[in-house]
């Protein structure tokens, strides 16, 4: 071995952080990290098909892990492949760090080949840290900031490094000089709690409420047994955004799922009833389903400050830990009786659970994807791990898929960005080898990355202590998640041009890959496709073909509301606009709105 340089004290400090695994894509602007990775032979290298697919990993990591995910590219177009993963990881507040590689110190402003000023293109989405390297000393420090800043910030980072830095010698650690700053890897999470006069404060607020709701989100992790115990003395009802919609058991009696546009009936009157309202670890955007301003009285947690009483007005805001600050109101709410209340959401709960069986059982041309989705509730294993692209299958997972208590489950939430769900997949399955994976994904998502890192899978899956990686892609050749917005928000007809898809063989795919493949177009097949693909040896593409006639229906709007959708649909031809209008009058029915013709 020749002489030890920085990128090998890179790879070196990437291992004192925990790195198990770095997700990336090779060029030359990193060859020399690249070396350093394969003389090191830890952290592991994770080769995507593209370095978005990557930067999505690393998101996932850091979503299924708790801990920071790393990802490494080149200059130019790698670093701008880049972006749309971390930004994903700034919207839904996840630790990463990027590793990006530069053109050498002496060329740049010269206009050179693949030159782009990365500190301007990565000083939005990395605006807590982004810095280069200039010389050897600065690196223990950079990386170790970088990583710090992430994990404290939960945010993305990045830290930039020429290649003719990643090929110096690395300097001496016991080097004491002026301006030479010496660091040292490692972070505690610390304990936060508000102060108990705050906690009071709180507990007064929630204690004189009459029809109190609890809105957890993906900051209440760790937090579902202390929820739960202080819904009981409050006799409150429990909602969820969508990223916390994994934090509690839905099959709580007066756990009302999932809010907002894509949620239920029952979490919509939960909303628009309740007096008192707790928000626990959520930033959800969609806050014309909020109880209406003033109605409520509200307390929120939040362990960042900055997001405190900006989605509704809050009387107490409480900047602390979920877990440690509902243990602290946990001591100072008393039990009461509140079974009125409690009573009337486990009503709506079950109205809920009747009105999603129904539409999940409408026949349709050729599956219902409500359908497709509800039938792998109750086949998840404890142990098993869930990945959610973005389109369509995000309404049926938030509003069907029952998630065993302990099951985790991520997606691109506030961003929303198609194409993260085998990547997704991929980083948990590569997190926990040993746990079953199930990825849901559209055909416009398995079409824009899916079909790429379906090749990742091929490659991999034999060194999985478990093979079973299941991808049910719901085919319907058309962006519907799109077509009903532009119904719903603009009264436009779809435009076949823009929103039809190519048909793709995606199970003959699978099966050209390696992999299994099972094409399913009646319900009489899917329950058996399912059982086949949770117990077979090898990864499974479930190629489920689906009717985008199925409407994507907010929940308890008043007809103004879905009037475009009528409007958009009226100006379509073709039976397929005749289906979709007759599926919305019937859920509509569903909801006790009797819509004019």
């Amino acid at each position: 071995m020749g002489e030890r340089t920085v990128s090998d004290l890179l790879v070196e400090r990437l291992a004192e952080w925990g790195v198990p695994r770095v997700f990336g894509y090779s060029g030359d602007g990193i060859d020399g990290v690249m070396g350093a990775l394969r003389r090191a032979g830890k952290p592991a290298f994770v080769q995507a098909r593209h370095e978005e697919a990557a930067a999505f990993m690393a998101v996932a990591h850091a979503k299924y892990t708790g801990d920071a995910g790393v990802c490494l590219s080149t200059q130019g177009p790698g670093a701008v492949h880049l972006l749309n993963g971390l930004y994903d990881a700034k919207l839904d507040s996840k630790p990463v760090v990027a590793i990006v590689g530069q053109q050498a110190s002496t060329v740049l402003g010269s206009a050179y080949q693949q030159e782009i000023d990365l500190g301007r293109l990565f000083g939005d989405v990395c605006a807590q840290f982004v810095q280069t390297a200039h010389t050897a000393e600065q690196l223990p420090m950079l990386i170790d900031r970088a990583f710090r800043t992430a994990l404290a910030t939960r945010s993305p980072t990045c830290l930039i490094l020429p290649h003719d830095v990643q090929t110096m010698p690395a300097p001496d650690p016991t080097a004491q000089e002026h301006g030479v700053m010496v660091t040292s890897p490692g972070l505690r999470r610390a304990r936060v709690v508000p102060h108990d006069a705050d906690v009071r404060a709180a507990a007064e607020v929630l204690e004189a409420g009459e029809r109190v709701a609890i809105m957890v989100g993906q900051g209440a992790y760790g937090a579902a047994g202390e929820i739960a115990e202080l819904a009981d003395r409050l006799g409150a009802g429990v909602t969820a955004s969508l990223l916390g919609k994994p934090v509690l058991d839905e099959g709580l009696p007066f756990h009302t799922g999932v809010m907002g546009h894509l949620g239920t009936t029952a979490s919509n009157q939960l909303l628009q009833n309740c007096d008192t309202l707790l928000l626990v670890g959520t930033n959800d955007p969609w806050t014309e389903f909020y109880p209406v301003p003033g109605q409520a009285r509200a307390v929120q947690i939040d362990i960042d400050g900055r997001q405190l009483g900006i989605r509704y007005p809050v009387e107490v805001p409480l900047v602390g830990d979920a877990t440690e600050t509902v243990r602290a109101l946990l001591g100072a709410v008393k039990p009461r009786d509140n079974s009125a209340w409690r009573e009337q959401v486990e009503g709506w709960v079950r109205t809920w659970e009747e009105v999603s069986t129904r539409r999940a059982a409408a026949p349709a041309e050729p599956l219902n994807p409500q359908h497709v989705v509800r039938s792998l509730s109750g086949r998840l294993s404890a142990d098993a791990q869930v990945a959610v692209d973005v389109g369509s299958v995000v309404y049926w997972y938030a509003r069907h898929l029952r998630l065993p208590a302990g099951v985790p489950a991520h997606l691109s939430s506030t961003l929303a960005s198609m194409g993260c769900g085998l990547p997704y997949g991929i980083a948990a399955k590569l997190a926990a080898p040993d746990r079953p994976q199930i990825v849901l994904t559209g055909d416009g998502a398995m079409q824009m990355t899916g079909l790429a890192e379906l090749v990742t899978v091929a490659a991999r899956w034999r060194d999985w202590a478990d093979p079973r990686f299941v991808v049910c892609v719901l085919d319907n050749r058309d962006l519907a998640e799109v077509s009903w917005e532009q119904r719903e928000a603009e009264g436009e007809p779809r435009f076949a041009t823009s929103q039809q898809l190519p048909d793709v063989p995606y199970a003959k795919y699978a099966e050209l890959l390696g992999l299994r493949g099972l094409r399913v177009t009646s319900p009489e097949e899917l329950d058996a496709a399912w059982d086949e693909a949770l117990r077979a040896d090898r990864p499974v593409l479930i190629e489920a073909e689906v009717d985008p006639a199925v409407p994507l229906l907010p929940p308890g709007r008043p007809y103004k509301q879905v009037k475009a959708m009528y409007a958009g649909l009226a100006a379509e031809k073709g039976q397929l606009a005749r289906r979709a209008e007759a599926h919305l009058r019937r859920e509509r029915a569903d909801e006790g709105f009797d819509d004019p013709r």
